[in-house]
């Protein structure tokens, strides 16, 4: 059997989609060692300021990964066009006269599962498609109106063409089922969601001393990941450490297209309780995550951002802290209702942010269950499996 595997980031990059397809090939190895497997991806390029090396073609036993070079970019629509450009022409020179049984394509903003969509028809082959985002529906609250009303009904008509042709589709977001039962009610979906990754699922030997409202210290509160439009910190970071001032210090471990409005809003604001970092490998981080005292999550409020379920809320609940979240919908009630110890308030509200942190215990909270049901090796295992069972007809 030989399987296509199409990912924008993969291993050692930084991102949700590096760590998910990396589970998932390793698992389809697993259970399909007699297949061949080829990974098209790019070279690292997830944080223009952090760079590590990976060779452009790598070959291990029957996994083959490809590693595309980027032009240099940063997260502008235009620098992103340019760089996917380039991404495509690739995947079609490399795939051209090749054979395959099945495509597998992730993709959060469409088109690299329109580039599978394509590449399954050039060749013939089964396609399995991955969704990690709406971006029909993101588009309309990020981008400014005059752009928006060019490019949504080509996105739509883009992604209609995109899912039709697919012959399964997972979505990574149970709160996505509304938006695509509504649109392809023909489409049976599956909902293999993002997971833990083992080194983020054990207790640490030594626990730092928790701090506590009389201890004198400032609370840390540590955000990590993208500073994008979609995270909105510039709305919310900058106000929220000037109303509780020595009461907490926030670290923001992270780059991305609105860090500069970030760095601008602290500046404004005039507080010296905000640190900002760049990215970090798995390691560091994870030695971040238990130094914190609080792990912080916020998405913008935008209706897009109500159906979807960041892949930093499983790495934040299996390190056992108190997780601080200012989310809506979907997202607010997988918080509440799948993390102990958790505390949510509605995006950009400062006044609810504080009166939710009030309700946090700072103190260890083992989560065993959490961890069993979202452990990334038994998703992976299960999303393989289903791809597997596409190819064979079941």
């Amino acid at each position: 059997m030989k399987i296509l595997v199409l990912s924008f980031y993969y291993r050692p990059d930084l991102s949700a989609c590096s760590f998910r397809t990396t589970g998932l090939v390793e698992a389809l190895r697993k259970l399909a060692p007699d297949s061949t497997i080829d990974v098209i991806t790019s070279v690292p390029n997830r944080y223009h300021s952090y760079v590590v090396d990976a060779p452009n073609l790598e070959r291990d036993g029957n996994l083959a990964i490809s590693r595309i070079v980027l032009p240099p970019h940063r997260s502008g629509l235009l620098d992103q066009s340019k760089a996917f450009l380039r991404f495509s022409r690739e995947v079609v020179k490399l795939t051209d006269g090749r054979e395959f049984d099945i495509v597998f394509a992730t993709s959060s903003r469409l088109m690299t599962a329109a580039l599978g969509a394509w590449i399954a028809r050039k060749l013939r082959a089964k396609l399995y498609l991955d969704i990690r985002d709406i971006f029909v529906d993101t588009i309309q609250d990020v981008l400014p109106r005059k752009v928006t009303w060019i490019l949504e009904p080509v996105m739509s008509t883009l992604e209609k063409w995109t899912v039709r042709r697919a012959d399964k589709v997972n979505l990574v977001s149970p709160g996505f089922a509304g938006y695509f039962q509504r649109r392809y009610p023909a489409k049976a979906f599956s909902y293999f969601t993002n997971g833990i990754d083992p080194e983020f699922a054990g207790r640490p030997a030594v626990m730092p001393t928790p701090a506590s409202a009389n201890d004198g210290r400032p609370l840390t509160v540590l955000y990590a990941g993208n500073i994008g439009e979609g995270q909105g910190l510039h709305s919310i970071v900058p106000s929220l450490a000037k109303t509780m001032g020595s009461a907490i210090r926030f670290r923001i471990i992270g780059d991305g297209g609105r860090k500069p409005a970030l760095e601008s809003a602290i500046l404004a604001s005039g507080v010296s309780n905000v640190e900002l970092l760049q990215p970090l490998d798995r390691a560091d981080l994870l030695a971040e995550y238990r130094a914190a005292d609080v792990l912080f999550l916020h998405l913008n409020d935008h209706e897009a951002f109500k159906k979807v379920l960041p892949s930093k809320v499983f790495e934040y609940a299996a390190v056992g802290k108190p997780v601080w979240a200012g989310v809506s919908g979907y997202p607010a009630e997988f918080v509440t209702n799948e993390i102990s110890n958790s505390a949510v308030f509605y995006p950009c509200d400062v006044a609810g942010a504080v009166r939710a942190f009030r309700k946090l215990r700072f103190q260890f909270t083992p989560r065993p269950e959490f961890i069993d049901k979202y452990a990334r090796s038994n998703i992976s295992r299960a999303l393989a499996e289903d791809i597997m069972a596409l190819v064979k007809g079941r």
